[in-house]
């Protein structure tokens, strides 16, 4: 046991095999102290499993819409712009795993595991609560939704039960998140990387089959690939819910901890309600840049669409090394080390913005190389091409905004990044894309733009305010 009471393995192997020994322990998912020892390898160990469990998050866009690119243009354009719904969905998973993140996190730093099992049956309480009405609105509501966010009646037609499959089965997404994000609390990101491998090899094999038909099964095109995602995804949270009652890890949820504490309850909303604010701003900000760019026609939508899951496909892994970032603060903060917390902060955001300018790199000189893939419409290329060229302009300042981010919701202080949020979405970005693609006649490419100028001033904020250190201070 270490000194504040979490269990430990030795902290430190020396040389080269030793420290691959390490990583495949954090793979393995093998427990250890993340309060001590150098803050380097912490990172390290803490975001290999991180990476590698976005990578598969980003992965189920990227083989749905490769999938379903070969039923044309139109059928792209509904995956995009259920998307842009969806991510209502997920702002609220986010926001809610955040809070659940860091209460994990600091509960698991102060040496009290069964605390932090006991936030988890409370977020996962709130979780279902919230998903089950949304479900049953996406499902009654589907084609309303979809011409809410700009599709035609064609498109509305032909993909209202694409839209009505994936809300009505948001329970899973939901899940994957809240579990994932107690995983991570608790130091254990493997067992999130796990749970996302299983979900993303069950919608690989179901996607094909379902989408195109196989023998005796029938080709559903559009609805296949919402089936495929929504059982790759419940198969996930199946997973996620054995390991919860396995009595193996650090957060151990059996028949005595099922039980709903109002007060944890309360504590546990109190601290993502701001955090689900903080991203529902800055999804229905990118609700509002679908909508501009769906003024452009379907095929600048379709091009989108492929452009942001090439981006997010790419991004997630960075989003993984932030999480890294999120759990050491939280963790280090319960131990009472401020000071540890912010050099992990700092170190996290030099190794991302090294990152983020190799992906910038590659996407200023092979755009159209990345896209390719997933459609054969010149037009489209070319959006998505000119997309990933000029977003990328942004993206070494924003490695350091993207962590800063993620460090303040760790402290568990959701408040400031939900102000960084709405100046930056708001107040600059929606306007800027509006009067750049508009009023200027650039097109989808004003789009882009506003989204690089805003990542860059999401950058220049976050790290302004982080500076400050008022996050040292935050009790949850």
């Amino acid at each position: 046991m270490s000194q504040n009471g979490t269990q430990a393995t030795p902290q430190v192997q020396t040389g080269t095999a030793g420290l691959w020994a390490e990583v495949r322990g954090s793979i393995a998912g093998v427990p250890r102290d993340y309060t001590r020892g150098p803050i380097g390898r912490a990172i390290l160990l803490l975001s290999i499993p991180m990476v590698l469990e976005m990578s598969m998050q980003s992965l189920f866009g990227v083989v749905d819409v490769f999938f379903v690119g070969r039923l044309g243009a139109d059928a792209v354009a509904v995956v995009g712009l259920t998307d842009s719904l969806l991510m209502l969905i997920f702002a609220v998973g986010i926001g809610l795993g955040m809070g659940t993140t860091a209460m994990v996190a600091r509960r698991i730093g102060e040496g009290s595991p069964e605390r932090a099992s006991q936030t988890a049956v409370q977020a996962l309480g709130v979780g279902v609560a919230i998903s089950l009405p949304i479900g049953l609105l996406g499902v009654l509501f589907a084609g309303d939704l979809l011409r809410l966010v700009g599709a035609s009646e064609a498109l509305t037609a032909g993909g209202a039960r694409f839209t009505a499959i994936i809300l009505g089965g948001n329970v899973t997404v939901m899940l994957l998140f809240l579990i994932n994000a107690v995983f991570r609390g608790a130091g254990e990101p493997a067992l999130a990387m796990r749970a996302l491998w299983i979900a993303n090899i069950i919608n690989m094999l179901l996607d094909p089959v379902l989408i195109f038909g196989l023998g005796p099964i029938p080709a559903l095109g559009l609805e296949g690939a919402a089936i495929a995602t929504t059982v790759g995804r419940g198969l996930g949270v199946v997973y996620q819910l054995w390991r919860l009652a396995g009595g193996r890890g650090r957060i151990v949820v059996g028949r005595a901890q099922l039980v709903l504490v109002p007060a944890v309850m309360l504590r546990l909303l109190r601290v993502s309600g701001i955090g689900i604010l903080q991203f529902l701003i800055s999804t229905a900000s990118f609700l509002g840049m679908v909508r501009i760019v769906a003024l452009f026609g379907e095929t600048a939508v379709a091009g989108y669409t492929i452009a942001v899951r090439v981006i997010v496909f790419v991004l997630l892994p960075a989003w993984g090394v932030g999480n890294a970032a999120a759990t050491l603060v939280g963790q280090n903060l319960g131990a009472g080390d401020a000071s540890r917390a912010e050099r992990a902060v700092w170190i996290t955001g030099f190794s991302n913005m090294v990152f983020l300018g190799a992906v910038a790199v590659g996407f200023v000189l092979f755009p159209g190389l990345l896209v390719s893939p997933f459609s054969s419409d010149p037009e489209v290329l070319r959006v998505a091409a000119d997309c990933l060229r000029i977003v990328s302009f942004s993206y070494i300042f924003w490695a350091f905004g993207m962590v800063t981010v993620m460090a303040f919701n760790g402290a568990g202080d959701t408040a400031t990044p939900t102000w960084i949020n709405l100046f930056v979405f708001w107040v600059l970005q929606i306007p800027l894309a509006y009067w750049l693609s508009v009023s200027l006649d650039l097109g989808p490419r004003g789009v882009f733009i506003a989204i690089a100028v805003s990542q860059t001033a999401l950058a220049v904020v976050g790290v302004s305010v982080f500076r400050l250190g008022r996050w040292k201070t935050r009790i949850i």
